[in-house]
């Protein structure tokens, strides 16, 4: 096989699983990263646990994402959770699959995760470019054979892959340079948005129930013609909205919905294992065995301690004995109960989202290589690709098998 030297740019899982197949293929590979270190948003991945990615089936991974996981089919084939698995496994790495499938490093530590990563770049012999920040792709012709970067510094080589994210969490370095370079080379980019990301609410009340913790509630997302439901989980209180698994989960329609300048509502289920008809006979057991006792000291029952008074707020009842509580009243709790409603004003900026939603249009990307349809020796991996899922390790998974895909095929082709 011929040695090409390979440039890859971007020091996140993609393009280092890029280097490492391209180095395994004894290619000649330099990757370039903008930071002083390597994975600086791995460490933070699964809350600085690193959630590597989800041992469920295929077809069920491929349905979490939300729009374009068909395109993934033909990078799986090749690298796929086994894959992945087996990879630090055989490297001395202990995994634990947890709740929902969700696959962890036993010791719970993300640089336990990069420390092998690393190990594997130096192994392959991959030199390692830092504090260098892509300006610009070179083509000889309509091919790319070389790429510039800060300082007037420039890379010739056979070929590029690019892996160098979107623009969420861009405190890590992300700030999209890769995707504008691209555009101007006559890419189409699919619009940016934020993926996996926190709500803002124009109720302000909610501020005095910052960093409360709901389990085992179920959110209607509403804009008048349109409804999203969760499954039950936890929602998150925060001092600008709300966040948690569920909140994250649905945001990436919820931002697409706020884009159409739709008004969208949500209505937080905070029983929902209960029907109206057993929370009415629940307070009413409540206030007959206990006529003397406070309304709030009753709400404290059934809601964190915290909530009790701004939930009453809501209602609009002062505090009394609960032999004092009308049949209005008694109504309006429950219907708070199974829908307290907020008006949603807009997500979190981007820039502080988990993932970025839109990149590169996949029309324009061979899926079975990774390599640009319009350009050729350059490749695609990662977050810079119009790809998305949910949490639970599927964008990570989809980082290092479009990572690997493309290491492959830029040493083989």
């Amino acid at each position: 096989m011929q040695v090409k030297r390979i440039a890859i740019v971007g020091g996140g899982p993609a393009g280092m699983m890029a280097s490492i197949r391209a180095g395994q293929l004894k290619q000649d590979v330099v990757l370039i990263e903008k930071n002083p270190a390597l994975g600086r948003k791995l460490l933070l991945s699964g809350k600085g646990r690193c959630n590597l990615t989800n041992a469920c089936a295929l077809e069920e991974f491929l349905k979490r994402f939300s729009r374009n996981g068909e395109f993934l089919r033909d990078a799986f084939k090749v690298f796929f959770n086994k894959e992945l698995m087996s990879f630090f496994t055989a490297r001395g790495l202990k995994l634990n699959i947890e709740r929902q499938m969700r696959v962890f490093p036993a010791c719970d530590k993300s640089a336990s995760v990069l420390g092998i990563i690393k190990n594997e770049l130096a192994k392959n012999k991959v030199r390692v470019l830092y504090n260098c920040r892509l300006k610009d792709i070179l083509l000889k012709g309509s091919e790319a054979r070389a790429v510039e970067l800060s300082g007037g510094k420039f890379i010739y080589c056979d070929r590029v892959i690019l892996a160098c994210g979107g623009v969420s969490y861009g405190f890590t370095g992300s700030s999209g340079e890769g995707l504008e370079i691209v555009r101007k080379l006559g890419h189409h980019i699919v619009p940016l948005r934020a993926g996996l990301v926190a709500l803002k609410t124009k109720e302000r009340y909610f501020e005095e129930l910052k960093g409360i913790t709901l389990k085992n509630v179920r959110l209607i997302f509403s804009d008048c013609q349109r409804k999203l439901i969760s499954g039950v989980g936890e929602l998150l209180f925060t001092d600008f909205g709300v966040s948690g698994p569920l909140v994250l989960t649905l945001s990436g329609q919820i931002v697409d919905w706020l884009l159409e300048k739709k008004r969208v509502y949500l209505d937080i289920d905070l029983k929902p294992a209960l029907s109206y008809g057993q929370l009415e006979a629940r307070l009413l057991g409540e206030f007959k065995s206990s006529p003397r006792k406070n309304i709030k000291n009753i709400m404290k029952s059934l809601l964190p301690q915290r909530m009790a008074d701004v939930f009453l707020g809501v209602c609009g009842i002062s505090c009394k004995n609960a032999s004092q509580i009308t049949q209005e009243e008694r109504r309006k709790i429950i219907n708070q109960l199974k829908g307290l409603r907020l008006e949603i004003s807009g997500p979190m900026p981007i820039e502080e989202a988990m993932i970025t939603r839109g990149g590169v249009s996949l029309k324009e990307v061979d899926p079975r290589t990774m390599q640009s349809r319009l350009i050729k020796g350059l490749y695609f991996a990662g977050e810079m690709l119009d790809i998305d899922a949910d949490t639970g390790g599927f964008n990570l998974q989809a980082a290092f098998s479009t990572g690997y895909l493309a290491g492959e095929s830029a040493a083989l082709n």
